[in-house]
């Protein structure tokens, strides 16, 4: 079971922010929600109990539709659900930092009281790559429906996973809950862990306890009552939406359904219909933050073929701003410069090699547009093909050896001879067109 923490400011926005995010959820909204205290103690929770909806929440019963990766080169895909047990609306504790240096706890209260949405998964899941990319797939469901952000690494999206193992046709073991993970990343690797820490335990003789890990401390008994300052949450839809009632005024969950984004899924499968492109690069491009616009504007401004630009734009762009460390937002190469210099490729203006050469020159030469790279480095592709003949020529001439073992059937011998014609251009040749003009030379 996961719990996915999104902290959200308690007002009619949140309201609308969980009915939207229940109805892409498929979940079931409930009319009338209540709000309990549950009363606790702790540090962190000044008030000494904490508002939330467990026992009426405001949606219940969903799916969420994800998708794993498998294979040696996670080439395949596999698409996987998870029951939503329920979407609930709670206000928010502070945070306890602990300093094992120092053997003391500090409190940060600047979030305590702050609403939030809790999403709770069933147990559906078997392993940490299971969970990572269920929670990855409701990152992006957020942002598509502007519910949040969802940056974990900020603390806009929290997780806690509840992990316990048994055998097959068994019932579920003692969980174990690992709260609080802030990355998709930690939350595979924490519950892949904790899988094989409870297997250990008890192949060993021990006993899996019913505890909290990532924490020292213990919580403390925990009841409800109704919470009194607020009143049971009422939504309507269209049909149940009362005549004399200001629109402005109520949640109308059919108007909030009408007004549901396009979500990860739809999308997805548009970029495979419409560019042909494999599900593992439709992934990819959504994965990354502003890369689906950077590829949908490349798109609109070349006449290449899409898959040329998926390969660009996800090898060549998304590997570079990785080995920079950038995000997408913060690239020096726009748009509209990586779709000029694809036309330059795709009108066999310059060789693949010349535009790999004008894609790294990009990076440093800021406001430089490719077409002035390529006139300034002399990149342009050669097209006079008498003086290629010559070039080949020379460099048949150059390296007798090679041509002789050329003819003795050695076929890497060829590719040598192309690269060295090649080099001799500065790359600036179409290989095709040398390696026709070699062969032809070779076989008269």
């Amino acid at each position: 079971m996961l719990v996915l923490v999104c902290p959200q400011v308690l007002n009619r926005r949140c309201v609308e922010a969980a009915v939207m995010t229940g109805l892409a959820l498929n979940c079931r909204i409930n009319k009338r929600s209540l709000f309990d205290r549950k009363h606790y103690f702790y540090a962190d929770l000044p008030a000494g109990y904490q508002i939330t909806q467990q026992r009426v929440p405001i949606a219940v019963d969903g799916s969420l539709a994800y998708s794993v990766c498998v294979g040696a080169k996670q080439s395949g895909v596999i698409t996987k659900t998870v029951k939503i047990k329920q979407i609930q609306l709670e206000q928010d504790s502070g945070k306890s930092l602990h300093d094992d240096l120092r053997a003391q706890t500090l409190i940060d209260l600047n979030r305590a009281g702050v609403g939030l949405l809790e999403v709770v998964l069933e147990p559906d899941m078997s392993c940490g790559e299971e969970a990572a990319a269920a929670v990855r797939e409701l990152q992006l469901i957020l942002q598509a429906l502007g519910t949040s952000q969802a940056n974990m690494a900020e603390g806009q999206l929290r997780v806690d996973a509840n992990i316990s193992v048994h055998h097959p046709g068994e019932p579920l073991g003692v969980r174990t809950e690992v709260k609080n993970l802030n990355s998709a990343k930690f939350l595979a690797k924490a519950i892949d862990y904790e899988i094989q820490r409870q297997i250990n335990e008890l192949m060993n003789g021990g006993e899996v306890l019913n505890e909290t890990r990532s924490f020292d401390y213990k919580l403390g008994l925990q009841r409800f009552m109704p919470e009194p300052n607020l009143p049971p949450l009422l939504l309507y839809d269209s049909a149940s939406l009362p005549a004399s009632a200001d629109p402005q005024q109520v949640i109308n969950i059919d108007r909030i359904r009408e007004q549901l984004p396009e979500l990860p899924s739809v999308t997805r499968e548009k970029l495979i219909q419409q560019y042909g492109m494999l599900p593992e690069h439709s992934f990819a491009l959504l994965n990354e933050v502003g890369l689906l616009e950077f590829f949908q504007n490349v798109i609109k401004e070349t006449r290449a073929e899409p898959r040329m630009v998926t390969s660009w734009v996800l090898n060549t762009f998304l590997g570079s701003l990785k080995q920079r460390n950038l995000a997408v937002s913060e690239s020096p190469i726009t748009p509209s410069a990586l779709a000029e210099l694809l036309d330059l490729l795709d009108g066999k203006a310059i060789s693949s090699a010349a535009a790999r050469q004008v894609f790294e020159e990009l990076w440093q030469s800021e406001g430089k547009t490719p077409a002035q790279i390529v006139s300034e480095k002399q990149l342009e592709l050669m097209q006079d093909r008498e003086a290629l003949e010559q070039l080949c020529r020379a460099t048949l001439e150059a390296h007798p050896h090679t041509v002789m073992d050329v003819k003795k059937g050695n076929p890497r011998a060829v590719n040598k001879l192309i690269g060295l014609a090649r080099k001799a251009t500065l790359n600036r040749a179409d290989p095709r067109l040398i390696k026709e003009i070699l062969e032809k030379q070779l076989s008269s």
